[in-house]
């Protein structure tokens, strides 16, 4: 798996005292975060992307901002390398942020952002308690319903979180599409699958292919909407279910991303049994995560999102391609193997 630390380590030659320069750039990293997060929650790119390039002060006019720091703010996000500036002083977005920060462009990881920005910023400053505690500082440290049982009871906010999964699962699901032998099975199911995301592009990729969604009742009218969005309302089709309390839907393979790390390891074994009950002789499981790298050196975005587990639920955390790979077997799964997927992602692949 590729190295994805957050900064680079301090680099020293012999002879020569180390610098503090890394340190203090880790632990004022939050500048960098925050100001990129106010960006997206302004609309800056998408702004941006609307109206081309702008002068400071057309930015600071159509977004509400006050001229004392916003040259600050925009020249900052330039050598951040998140915006562009040109000879004559217009902003204009990246490559990357026009594809992946613009809300009307389909590969739009934004809304993961906008969430990280409204929630995760302001419970991630109680970190070091959960790390004294073991317990989450979520709403649920304030006596209120957990991320999940909040999200589903308010529907404009599901429907954000469904998009935000989207952006995030896009990327893997490309992946998945050409990385997994497809041509050898006619459907797939996939467990939690918010709005269809990862589903449609791997339909879109294997025309052969049906699929099924399964989630949460509440997820339906989402999923539907943006299968027909897509062209998929024909190929894609959406059961509701509850995976702890009901049977998981039949199909040669079936699709577990972003979901074993919400739950402690009895839940994880228990997820995985029920797969392999549902799936038929010489059916797949696809299994994908920010795996930890089996050293756990390396994969620094994986070992943060199990922080982040700390933060968000009673009992999840992150885990290494090996120890996933022992729970499916545990489960059944014979030839089991992982293979990096992109960026801090893998997939672990057992057959039935």
């Amino acid at each position: 798996m590729p190295d994805t630390a957050i900064l680079p380590q301090p680099a020293t030659m012999p002879g020569t005292e180390p610098t503090p320069d890394a340190i203090l750039q880790l632990g004022f990293a939050f500048w960098q975060s925050k100001t990129l997060l106010s960006a997206v929650e302004l609309g800056l790119f998408t702004l941006l992307d609307e109206a081309g390039p702008l002068p400071a002060a057309a930015v600071g006019a159509r977004l509400g901002l006050h001229p004392r720091a916003l040259s600050d703010f925009l020249d900052a996000l330039v050598a951040l390398g998140m915006l562009g500036r040109d000879a004559a002083g217009r902003y204009g977005n990246t490559p990357a942020t026009a594809r992946y920060l613009v809300r009307s462009r389909p590969g739009y990881v934004g809304g993961m952002l906008e969430m990280a920005n409204a929630r995760l910023y302001p419970y991630w400053g109680r970190l070091t308690d959960g790390l004294r505690t073991g317990l989450p500082q979520n709403e649920i440290r304030d006596g209120q319903p957990g991320i999940f049982e909040t999200l589903y009871a308010d529907p404009a906010a599901l429907e954000g979180f469904l998009q935000a999964m989207t952006g995030l699962s896009r990327p893997n699901a490309r992946a998945m599409a050409e990385a997994f032998p497809w041509g050898e099975h006619a459907s797939v199911a996939d467990i939690g699958c918010a709005q269809g995301g990862c589903l449609a592009e791997i339909l879109r990729a294997h025309p052969h292919l049906r699929g099924i969604g399964y989630d949460l009742p509440q997820v339906r009218p989402v999923f539907e909407d943006f299968a027909r969005g897509q062209g998929l309302q024909d190929r894609m089709r959406f059961t509701a279910g509850d995976f702890f309390a009901d049977p998981l839907p039949q199909a040669e393979v079936l699709v577990m991303g972003h979901i074993l790390h919400d739950w402690d390891l009895e839940a994880k074994r228990m997820l995985l049994r029920k797969a392999h009950a549902a799936l038929p002789p010489g059916g797949a499981l696809v299994v994908y995560d920010a795996m930890i790298d089996d050293d756990r050196r390396e994969n620094a975005f994986g070992l943060l999102m199990s922080l982040n587990m700390l933060v968000e639920t009673p009992g999840g955390f992150d885990y290494t391609g090996s120890d996933c790979a022992g729970w499916m077997e545990e489960a059944g799964f014979r030839a089991v193997r992982v293979r990096h997927l992109q960026g801090p992602y893998a997939m672990a692949v057992g057959i039935r």
